[in-house]
């Protein structure tokens, strides 16, 4: 199965940078009681790197309703309480991309869908894991003041 994932990524992302499809996406912020950041690690791409749980907008979906439905699909996790932070521009890999990023917390233990995720787990700001994504690293930067956002995902 890996094999396949690995394929459709790899041929999405040729797509995407050949045809220049503008896409939206969601990422999201998920917080436990105790503060730390729900993360995820995939299973197709750089699958040493932890990054935020999200993905795609389906046609006719509100960001919002996608982000709940990201992480619920990834993590098992329900967010409660989501409230926007940002929509940022993405222009990675040739791709034109919106991402509406979302906060909010939950009170579940995350669980990985195995599929797509290959792990979920969360972190406390203090102890986060050593590979991020350099977007996640960015978004955590600017949720503790340490950068100012600049709209550029």
């Amino acid at each position: 199965m890996r094999p396949l994932i690995d394929l459709a990524h790899r041929v999405r992302r040729w797509a995407m940078r050949v045809v220049g499809w503008r896409t939206t996406g969601v990422k999201a912020m998920v917080f436990d009681r105790t503060g730390a950041l729900l993360m995820i690690r995939h299973r197709y791409g750089n699958t040493s790197l932890w990054m935020l749980p999200g993905g795609g907008v389906a046609r006719g979906e509100e960001p919002q309703a996608a982000a709940l439905r990201e992480v619920r699909e990834e993590t098992g996790c329900v967010m409660t309480g989501i409230a926007p932070i940002g929509m940022y521009r993405a222009r990675g890999e040739g791709r034109r991309d919106t991402v509406h990023l979302f906060r909010g917390t939950t009170d579940d233990g995350p669980i990985a869908d195995g599929a797509e995720v290959a792990e979920a787990a969360f972190f406390a700001l203090d102890a986060l894991p050593e590979t991020m994504s350099p977007a996640t690293m960015r978004r955590i930067a600017e949720l503790i003041g340490q950068r100012v956002p600049t709209g550029d995902w």
